[in-house]
């Protein structure tokens, strides 16, 4: 689809190319936001409850879960940040060096066994990436390592896969159908030498870029031959072989809940707006209210960004319109609710679409992304909430 002409133009957002890592927190309309990547994806019950306390401590006590697996804490402000760094550090989540920090960009699946291949080379690859002082890749390039025996992120945003292939161990290029075969012991290498691959072929021009450009008009390595296999859906909310999977409303998590949670066990980060509680077998409602413990829960059918006025680019406010209308989104549906055209929160096409242009108006979009071409405009969303089969007609 084409971009919006017309009223989509006033929600032209500013692209700024980073992510806003710990060591170089972004402002937002609620003051700083700081990300932490944890080491593997995992925060002992100790470090979930520090980062609760310093939450609300340092920051306005909300914590998002990033697409990425990783925890933004907003509204820091200027002069709490330093403390914040330094307690961070402490804990062994924050990397001393901001260049290492900042390219230790892993996600790791979140079904990982102590020890297992997925583990072994995530943490392989997080020590190779903080020792590579030569390898200076865009703020927002990321590897993904996802070696079970069913691959469960091909969603999860990432420009080089370490994944499953039937018995094989592949490392793909982001948006190839083909990778190389690897091993448990020479996959993290790999990485790096395909990250410096991409980067000598000029993938990132002026310091940006993303792999799934580059390999759409080069292709591949030429050692890349062997084809990926299919992959299995990410988990549902409910107990796996880990513990019990707990669901957050528009992934974010407030530190009160965050803290509750952490008493029920050490806590692994998802890119799926979940947080799976390690052991856990019967967690209920009652004991942590505002998460999401049933799978059939309405919320989980609509995505929604920080809108106004947390986020400095939302033209509108967004999760309480995307809450009022989660009940009348058809089963196997996604409604997309975005403060502006970037689509933050779902970057990829939606079967429904709604982006902000101004206060509580919007564009309505079918199949696309928040900056594509409109079925309808300047939509209240006062109308919507009294009539919102609007948002299925025609389609």
């Amino acid at each position: 689809m084409t971009k919006a002409p017309g009223p989509a133009a006033a929600s032209e957002p500013k692209v700024y190319g980073w992510c806003p890592g710990a060591l170089h927190p972004m402002m937002s309309g609620d003051g700083l936001v700081l990300r932490i990547r944890a080491p593997q994806g995992r925060l002992s019950q100790d470090q979930a409850r520090a980062i609760a306390s310093l939450s609300e401590r340092f920051g306005n006590g909300l914590i998002d879960l990033s697409a990425r697996a990783n925890l933004q804490l907003r509204g820091i402000t200027a002069d709490s940040y330093p403390a914040l760094i330094a307690a961070l550090q402490d804990l062994g989540l924050v990397d001393h060096d901001s260049a290492a920090e900042a390219r230790r960009n892993v996600t790791l699946t979140p079904l990982w066994q102590p020890e297992d291949i997925s583990h072994r080379i995530a943490t392989q690859l997080e020590q190779a990436l903080r020792d590579a002082q030569d390898l200076s890749l865009p703020g927002k390039f990321g590897f993904v390592v996802d070696a079970g025996e069913s691959p469960r992120l091909r969603d999860c945003a990432g420009d080089i896969r370490i994944e499953a292939s039937g018995a094989e161990l592949l490392l793909l290029a982001d948006g190839a159908d083909y990778g190389k075969v690897v091993s448990a012991k020479t996959a993290a290498k790999a990485a790096l030498d395909l990250a410096r691959w991409f980067l000598q072929q000029g993938g990132a021009p002026e310091g940006r870029g993303r792999m799934q450009p580059l390999i759409a008009r080069r292709g591949p390595p030429t050692s890349h031959i062997t084809p990926r296999r299919t992959s299995t859906p990410s988990p549902m909310i409910g107990h796996c072989a880990i513990g019990q999977l707990v669901g957050l409303e528009f992934g974010q998590i407030t530190a009160q809940a965050l803290a509750t949670l952490a008493e029920q066990g050490a806590l692994r980060l998802t890119p799926w707006r979940m947080l799976l509680v390690e052991g856990a077998r019967d967690l209920t409602a009652r004991h942590l209210p505002g998460l999401i413990l049933d799978a059939r829960d309405p919320r989980l059918r609509v995505s929604a960004c920080t809108g106004a006025p947390g986020c400095l680019q939302a033209l509108s406010a967004t999760r309480d319109l995307a809450r009022d209308l989660a009940r009348f989104v058809p089963e196997g549906q996604l409604l997309h609710v975005s403060g502006c055209a970037k689509g933050c929160a779902h970057p990829g096409p939606a079967p429904l679409v709604l982006t902000a242009t101004a206060p509580d108006t919007f564009t309505l979009i079918h199949h696309g992304k928040a900056g594509d071409q409109p079925l309808r405009v300047s939509l209240r969303a006062g109308a919507l909430r009294a009539a919102p089969q609007i948002l299925t007609e025609g389609s």
